[in-house]
């Protein structure tokens, strides 16, 4: 086609070319700019970056894997003696002395009191909260080897850091007389309380709270099994506040579980009686009094006249005037 006259022609510009030399001088320098956007082969990894190394990890040793897959460890067979091996004569049982010394004495000073105050013992055997106790020791035949003579006993096996673990048994005398949901309940409301602290030995005397005002209700049991079968005297009944075990940890308790069940009625009670109270006072301050017409009687045949009225009196001021139609003749004239 030819272009008509005066018409313009656009020519393309033309590529870049290398200079003589210019191309292999950056081949040789190793690097050309742009070059790998041109071929279809993959990026290569960065000049100078260094290659990545493989990590070495030690393997476990065959005694270590060992040590995972084991279960619990049991209780050192060195303290089996001092936990099973004879009645206790300490109401706190601890030869591990997973206990610290303080914690221990207040403890122990606690069972004490409760010993002085119940005629159930507690006794409590302090155990490792990853522990577990013998296979070959069998805590029904403990309890019914040491147990069965002497004073009536609740006996817990305890957990350290652990109560979820603990369990509970009774002295064969009184066995018959507390059921065993009864004894269930003694032991997970312990434990309810026992995780409302962080630290295992405050945890313990939580437990130890909850389960001493659990065995007074044991006792409680004791005294109505001994009245119906008459084979001893009654056990004399109690008011729980009036105990000296934990007196000051019992009360708190004992409030504390009083409040938490009145909270509910108590609000529904204070609400009714302030709807109440507010609704007395908008009806009194929308009552209205009416009194009643009277005829006045006339002052010389006349119906009314200047300066002269009459006071009128009711039978009784305690009555509203609106529910009296009687007035008394009291009347007052200027002369």
């Amino acid at each position: 086609m030819v272009p008509f006259a005066g018409a313009a022609v656009l020519e393309e510009p033309a590529f870049p070319v290398w200079k003589d030399g210019e191309f292999s001088g950056l081949q040789s320098s190793g690097w050309v700019a742009g070059s790998v956007l041109l071929t279809d082969e993959p990026i290569p990894d960065e000049f100078g970056a260094p290659k990545s190394e493989t990590i070495q990890i030690e393997q476990p040793k065959p005694e270590e894997v060992a040590q995972d897959l084991a279960v619990s460890p049991e209780i050192p067979e060195e303290f089996l003696p001092a936990y099973f091996a004879e009645r206790p004569k300490s109401f706190l049982i601890d030869p591990q002395r997973l206990l610290s010394s303080s914690d221990y004495r207040d403890r122990l000073s606690f069972l004490n009191y409760h010993a002085s105050d119940s005629s159930i013992d507690l006794f409590v055997y302090v155990i490792g909260g990853d522990q577990e106790i013998p296979s070959a020791v069998r805590e029904e035949e403990t309890i019914e080897r040491f147990f069965s003579a002497g004073r009536p006993a609740a006996i817990v096996f305890y957990y350290l850091g652990a109560p979820q673990r603990s369990a509970v048994y009774l002295s064969p005398s009184i066995t018959d007389a507390v059921s065993a949901a009864e004894q269930r309940r003694a032991l997970e409301s312990s434990v309810i309380q026992a995780f409302e602290k962080n630290r295992a030995p405050e945890q313990l005397e939580k437990f130890l709270v909850q389960m001493s005002i659990r065995v007074y209700w044991m006792e409680r049991m004791l005294a109505g099994e001994s009245t119906a079968r008459n084979t001893s005297p009654p056990l004399v009944p109690r008011v729980a506040a009036s105990r000296r075990v934990a007196e000051d940890a019992v009360r708190v308790h004992g409030l504390a579980d009083m409040a938490r069940e009145l909270a509910i009625p108590a609000g529904v009670l204070f609400a009714a009686v302030t709807i109440a109270m507010v609704f007395s006072a908008w009806m009194r301050s929308r009552a209205r009094y009416f009194f009643p017409e009277f005829e006045v009687e006339g002052r010389l045949g006349g119906a009314h006249a200047a300066g002269v009225g009459a006071v009128i009196s009711f039978a009784s001021a305690a009555v509203p005037p609106a529910s009296q139609r009687d007035q008394v003749p009291d009347y007052l004239r200027r002369a």
